[in-house]
């Protein structure tokens, strides 16, 4: 099928892009109408005969292994690896919480993390006596710096590092791989923050060398919130005690002799919203099977290269996105515009479905493979409109007068 005949056809059961340029998946993304019927006939039935009956259980348990075999498949890595979890930050703060800390142990970090990856950090300073060290990688984009900051960092003692592998604030892609060699190096643990990654650009777990990586549904994998997945190196789960466990962390419950699951599955402590489960397992099957995921891990890269080039070409905006170190966020700045007035202006000119980083005082869009090349030029032209003028001096935007039976507009 050519190009532009598949995206026709993807965006016909991706509803939300037909309501302006969708330029948002690193909040949340797109759903498709197959994952919304799913969660629905999922609803119904329960709307129906109820959630008690003695049959469901064991449905749902094979509900739950689709779903770690999928996000399996989309992270290239062995379903046995993966534990589901809430959210990313669930993640996060099960991989961290499993670590035996003791008071002066340390944990490092950047300065451009989510407040979802670091504040299971700060908890940990707070409740046990960590020291946190936040590490200056500038915006993300020169690999060596970050390498050498991470190894001056590591020439004392850490119990642990926590990055993102693309930082939400400028996109930039971290040298994970390499991260995870020196925390290796220096008998420390590496925890991913994969939620601006995971079905936005290729990631294989089994040949990362990282320790634990937390993805959530809702972004790239255009799946339901409320719903994620932490896998986790064999090695470490079954040397660490979860944080919090219940039925589900064991594989034999005996209050005598109880045994914990082997590999990640002994993280799983609470159950699932059903329908957010099944969302969740449908939409990554959905990405894999039927739009493909390589092809679509390629689009992306390139619509998103593309753009920042475009963006980066016009006079009064500075891209802070590094586009030698980049996936599919892109964030810059328009001169004379606040980023939120901007991004009120893109919505309301160009329908465009954006983000501001009030933090960064900086516009930022997601470049997904379900846009059209003419929704991004359409973008970038009113981009273009904006820069050459300041709040004050923008012509007004057209507008539809609504008027009465008697002729006179209606407010």
């Amino acid at each position: 099928m050519p190009e532009s005949a598949k995206i026709a056809a993807v965006r016909e059961v991706l509803p939300a892009t037909g309501a302006g340029i969708y330029l948002n998946a690193g909040t949340a993304g797109p759903l498709p109408a197959e994952t919304q019927r799913a969660m629905d006939e999922q609803a119904a039935r329960e709307l129906a005969v109820g959630r008690a009956h003695p049959d469901l259980w064991p449905e749902t348990q094979q509900r739950m292994a689709e779903a770690r075999a999928a996000v399996a498949a989309i992270l290239v890595a062995d379903p046995a690896d993966v534990a589901l979890t809430h959210s990313t930050t669930d993640g996060v703060n099960i991989a961290v919480g499993a670590l035996p800390w003791r008071p002066g142990d340390r944990v490092l970090t950047t300065h451009h993390e989510h407040p979802g990856g670091i504040g299971p950090l700060i908890a940990l300073r707070d409740r046990s006596g960590v020291e946190l060290e936040l590490v200056d990688v500038g915006d993300g984009g020169d690999d060596d710096r970050t390498i050498e900051a991470f190894t001056r960092a590591l020439e004392r003692p850490a119990r642990a590092i926590m990055v993102s592998h693309v930082l939400w604030t400028t996109g930039a892609v971290l040298p994970v791989a390499r991260l995870g060699e020196l925390a290796r190096a220096a008998d420390a643990v590496s925890v991913i923050d994969g939620a601006q990654s995971a079905g936005a650009m290729p990631v294989q777990l089994d040949e990362l060398g990282v320790d634990a990586y937390a993805v959530p549904a809702q972004k790239w994998l255009l799946g339901p919130e409320g719903m994620g997945a932490l896998w986790v190196r064999r090695q470490l789960a079954e040397s660490v005690m979860p944080p919090t466990a219940g039925f589900l962390s064991y594989e034999t419950f005996d209050v005598a002799e109880p045994r914990l699951h082997h590999g990640a599955r002994r993280f799983e402590a609470t159950g699932f919203h059903r329908p957010s489960l099944v969302g969740f397992a449908r939409s990554c099957g959905w990405l894999s099977m039927y739009v493909g995921l390589p092809w679509a891990l390629e689009r992306a890269g390139r619509l998103a290269a593309s753009t920042a080039e475009h963006l980066a070409a016009i006079r009064g905006v500075t891209l802070m996105t590094p586009r030698t170190s980049m996936a599919t966020l892109v964030t810059f700045r328009i001169d004379g515009w606040p980023a939120r007035a901007a991004v009120d202006e893109l919505e309301h000119r160009a329908f465009a479905i954006l983000r501001d980083l009030p933090a960064l005082d900086a516009l930022r869009i997601s470049v997904g493979w379900w846009l059209t090349e003419a929704e991004l030029d359409r973008f970038t032209e009113a981009v273009e409109l904006l820069a050459g003028h300041t709040p004050e001096t923008l012509p007004p935007r057209r507008s539809l007068a609504v008027l009465g039976a008697d002729g006179s507009p209606i407010r």
